[in-house]
């Protein structure tokens, strides 16, 4: 009995396959019911365990043939103009900021993780073509990380089939203002630099993940990344900014940027800023609560701030293997001699130790009231 079903359930799948293709009129409702009712009372298998396809289409069956789309509004400044999709943004401007935060991590983090795959999704080989996170896992955390931030569209270009980057769908989505959909308009926009010859043969067209390029008057190498101001005149021309204007002019995240450093010294000595940073936090098990080193009535104010969390050693032992600091006799207990701040991010954890990942955002949480007032 079994085995005719199932036979009978193929013909019926071609059946409705058929009748789907060519929109014909609507199948015997008789025939489906009667179907359904065999496969509940017969079959061994439950029915939700049958085929995807089969249950697709008795479920489009019986919902309907044809998938009615949504319909979007569609703006036109005329009879003869061609309709244009508008979609409200996602983002909006806030408060202009020039503050930053950096967040350091040791490269030993990944190194409890067994298979490609938990390297990979946890965020480096004296063969830079070959997989770098057994024998260099600072050039496999860079790679992995300054792909996470890239626009999708341009990824294919800026980063070649790579062993680090086999398990890259496991990463997650990030979603960031400069990764935008094709139908969302933002007043800033991340492009590549194409090698298409642009018209009248001077400027640069850029792709900016949209279905049009644009043309800049600036002459860029191909396959360069460049930031772009767009115009608000719909014929104008994209401007190429810094990429720090996005978050200094109207307050959006704008991605971030990823730099090596070889010891824990050369964290504060190699700082992109001028002054460097102006507070430091590092965190420790034998550090104090974070409501003890920050009040909530006491206001902190900042320009550069730097995060550094521990591997499964902790910062002592990142601060033991550092020459430098060997030099300076600090070590042990003085590494927190390093930070304006050493706290506990976790007190009374009630385990040996957490993984340096949870501990990254419990600390940004607890931390967010210092840049976050709302």
């Amino acid at each position: 009995m079994n085995h005719m079903l199932g036979r009978k359930a193929v013909r019926f799948f071609k059946f409705c396959q058929l009748r789907l293709r060519s929109k014909l009129p609507e199948l015997p409702s008789r025939k489906v019911l009667r179907c359904i009712r065999e496969f509940n009372a017969h079959l061994v298998p439950p029915f939700d365990t049958l085929p995807a396809p089969v249950v697709c289409i008795i479920e489009l069956t019986m919902s309907g043939y044809e998938h009615q789309p949504k319909k979007r509004r569609m703006d036109t400044d005329g009879d003869n103009a061609v309709p244009q999709f508008k979609a409200q943004p996602r983002f909006h401007p806030t408060v202009p900021r020039d503050w930053t935060i950096s967040i350091a991590v040791p490269t030993s983090l990944i190194t409890d993780c067994v298979t490609r795959e938990q390297r990979t999704t946890n965020r480096a080989n004296a063969d830079p073509d070959a997989y770098t996170g057994d024998t260099d896992p600072a050039h496999f955390m860079e790679h992995i990380l300054t792909y996470l931030e890239a626009p999708p569209f341009m990824r294919k270009l800026l980063f070649p089939i790579h062993p680090n980057l086999r398990s890259q769908g496991l990463l997650p989505s990030l979603d960031m203002p400069h990764h935008p959909h094709k139908d969302e308009w933002l007043p800033y926009r991340e492009g590549m630099a194409l090698d298409t010859p642009a018209k009248g043969g001077k400027g640069t067209v850029v792709d900016i993940g949209m279905p049009q390029t644009v043309t800049i008057a600036e002459s860029i190498p191909p396959k360069t990344r460049v930031t772009l101001k767009m115009s608000d005149d719909p014929h104008g021309t994209p401007e190429p900014v810094h990429p720090a204007l996005p978050r200094t002019q109207d307050g959006y995240f704008w991605g971030f940027s990823v730099r090596r450093a070889p010891t824990l010294s050369s964290v504060f000595t190699s700082s992109p800023y001028e002054d460097g940073y102006d507070l430091s936090i590092g965190t420790s098990e034998r550090g104090q609560p974070l409501s003890r080193a920050f009040p909530e009535n006491q206001r902190t104010n900042f320009q550069h701030m730097l995060m550094a969390f521990g591997g499964p050693r902790g910062l002592e032992y990142a601060a033991m293997n550092d020459p430098e600091l060997g030099e300076l006799g600090i070590a042990g207990a003085r590494t927190k001699e390093l930070f304006d701040h050493w706290v506990n991010v976790l007190p009374n954890q009630g385990t040996r130790g957490i993984r340096t990942d949870e501990s990254l955002l419990i600390a940004l949480t607890g931390l967010r009231r210092l840049w976050d007032s709302s």
